[in-house]
């Protein structure tokens, strides 16, 4: 039997993969004893010497090594059931009505590199590292023990894998593809067929927004904007409003929408327009100004994709933030609400409130901010992660 290899580290980078962060750089690693195998298991040692975990290596990567544990364990089929059961207990302790949800989050489950979504008794699973990703075959052996699922398919077609050496690996690892599946979520069906969709088919880390932002929809004229399949219009249907706009650059996400929609009944409370949200926001509220017409939405939705991927973007990422909001305030009634969110992780929620603020100052509205959004439980935060916290939101209510 080989003898297991060891990366020692650096006495400054220890102390903070003893707090709970489990990522560790080439940088962190004072040195390396024995030939360690990418994608395999290795020892973490402190500056002493002292074992404070184990994890999987990998030289290709700018992520030497991520922690798997923080006890020597054989990391084997019956490690990803207990793993994987206790996130599932997480989901079952704040999230206990749901059916479709988020059961492993990669880091914020302590299984980094792995994401597993429910969607009913279909099961979808990504690895964007390579000692996951070796182990997939086991991991799928695990959900079967816990769930008995109908299917466990694989959507490896994330751009995170080029960067841990990996190609593109999509298909089924258990069970078979049989139509559609019949999500649940928020008393709605979303009939979807999988694979298929962005992520793994839906988002569900806004699951419960959807609910709390539909709150303000009774009999209101919304605008649901990157609406995607139109979870907040939906949500927003059902809860009773009476006219709903929802505009998405996606064909194929609108098309799936008006299936949803039709299969719930709300065909005639929503209509789509395939287009970019950008423009139309800018195209509509010059026509406001230069027109003279009164605003008329009651609920407006800004709900748009990541800005940024790193750090070097930040600045043109608010510039973008600021220019979908200052549209925005041109588009709404006094007295309506403004459902906004951010899911770039590079952005705080501090940046994020103040370039809202900076555009209600320029568009000469006063706010009063009446809800604080996170992502949806299924999705947790770890304290000494902050990679895990991505999404923020607030709803404001223009005063005038």
């Amino acid at each position: 039997m080989e003898k297991t290899a060891t990366v020692v580290l650096k006495n400054q980078d220890a102390r903070r993969i003893i707090g709970g962060h489990p990522w560790i750089y080439a940088g962190a690693i004072y040195k390396v004893i024995g030939e360690p195998v990418d994608g395999e298991v290795v020892n973490i040692k402190d500056s002493k010497e002292r074992l404070i975990g184990i994890g999987f290596y990998n030289s290709k990567s700018k992520i030497n090594v991520r922690v798997i544990s923080y006890e020597q364990v054989t990391v084997d089929e019956e490690f990803f059931v207990k793993r994987i059961s206790q996130a599932l207990d997480v989901r079952k302790r704040y999230m206990n009505s749901a059916t479709s949800f988020r059961v492993v989050n990669a880091e914020g489950d302590f299984l980094s590199g792995l994401i597993i979504d429910k969607y009913e008794d279909v099961l979808v699973l990504q690895t964007s590292s390579l000692g996951m990703d070796k182990r997939k075959n086991i991991i799928a052996s695990a959900l079967v023990k816990i769930f008995s699922p109908r299917t466990i398919l694989e959507r490896n077609d994330i751009a995170a894998r080029k960067f841990e050496g990996l190609d593109d690996s999509s298909g089924v690892l258990y069970g078979s593809v049989n139509g559609e599946v019949n999500v649940k979520m928020n008393g709605l069906t979303l009939p979807i067929t999988l694979p298929g969709g962005h992520k793994t088919g839906l988002y569900l880390d806004q699951q419960l927004n959807y609910l709390k932002v539909s709150e303000f929809a009774k009999d209101a004229k919304v605008l649901d904007c990157f609406s995607f399949f139109g979870g907040f219009s939906l949500n927003a249907a059902k809860a009773g409003a009476k006219q709903i706009l929802s505009l998405e650059q996606s064909p194929d996400a609108v098309e799936l929408g008006k299936k949803i929609a039709a299969a719930n009944g709300f065909s005639d409370k929503i209509s789509w327009e395939v287009v970019n949200a950008f423009d139309w926001l800018k195209a509509n509220a010059q026509k406001m100004v230069q027109e003279k017409i009164a605003p008329e939405y009651d609920l407006i939705i800004l709900d748009p994709p990541s800005f940024t991927r790193n750090r070097s973007a930040v600045q043109d990422a608010l510039r973008g933030y600021k220019e979908i909001h200052l549209r925005a305030f041109k588009l709404i009634k006094p007295g309506g609400i403004l459902a906004t969110f951010c899911c770039s992780h590079h952005v705080t929620q501090s940046l994020f409130y103040n370039i809202i603020i900076d555009a209600a100052l320029d568009a000469h509205v006063l706010l009063r901010r009446v809800a604080i959004y996170t992502q949806s439980p299924d999705h947790p935060v770890i304290a000494s992660i902050p990679e895990t916290e991505y999404l923020k939101g607030f709803a404001f209510e223009v005063i005038k």
